[in-house]
């Protein structure tokens, strides 16, 4: 005889299902998806670089070893993939992007942001989005070092955005004044990427919601 679920389940259900946005699931474990190989990093030859509409025109670049003296902070929560899946109550480590932007600080007229990856992958995003509380550039996820395939060294986390916003092999942040689609905004999905939208594709934007494709 199946056992019927306990009021104390049903309500840990009920309460993980009002922070599912539309058309996601929660799956076991926590998926792997990215477009390519991954890559082989050497922390050796790694950087992290700010460059484009700097607020004094120059550009920053840190090694691995300046990169980790920087400020930690650590953020819970939940990443929602495009693909419908959605892992709660991630504990991200990392350095929070309000310290890029004070370390960096872009000009007036920036609007946008590029972040680039290995092998030329980006992801586009507004400002006030890459200025999030909780947008950090990831280290650590649930107490240990990412691992090469969930983005090792360094993986962007927005989690207000649907996780492509987020990219994996984080290598520079680009300044912008005006947007610009990055990879897979090229390529059909929604230049805001909003989950609780469901802001998927780019047939559904409305118009200001992105550059002309």
């Amino acid at each position: 005889m199946t056992t019927p679920p306990s009021p104390a389940s049903e309500r840990t259900a009920d309460a993980a299902a009002e922070r599912l946005p539309p058309g996601q699931y929660v799956p076991r474990g926590w998926p792997v998806l990215h477009y390519g190989r991954v890559p082989d990093v050497d922390l050796a030859s790694w950087d992290l670089t700010v460059w484009g509409a700097t607020a004094d025109g120059s550009s920053r670049r840190w090694d691995w070893a300046a990169f980790g003296r920087l400020p930690r902070t650590e953020i819970t929560a939940d990443l929602h993939c495009v693909t419908k899946f959605s892992v709660l109550d991630n504990a991200w480590t990392g350095v929070s992007t309000a310290v890029l932007l004070r370390e960096v600080p872009p000009a007036p007229s920036v609007t946008s942001v590029v972040v680039w990856a290995e092998y030329g992958y980006s992801a586009n995003m507004r400002l006030e989005d890459f200025a999030s509380p909780q947008a950090l550039l990831a280290t650590a996820h649930d107490g240990d070092p990412l691992t090469a395939d969930h983005g090792a060294p360094v993986r962007l986390v927005v989690p207000h955005l649907y996780a492509w916003k987020g990219p994996k092999w984080v290598r520079s942040v680009e300044y912008l004044v005006e947007d610009r689609r990055g990879f897979w905004e090229e390529r059909g999905y929604h230049n805001r990427a909003d989950p609780w939208r469901e802001q998927r594709y780019s047939y559904q934007e409305d118009p200001g919601d992105g550059p002309a494709l």
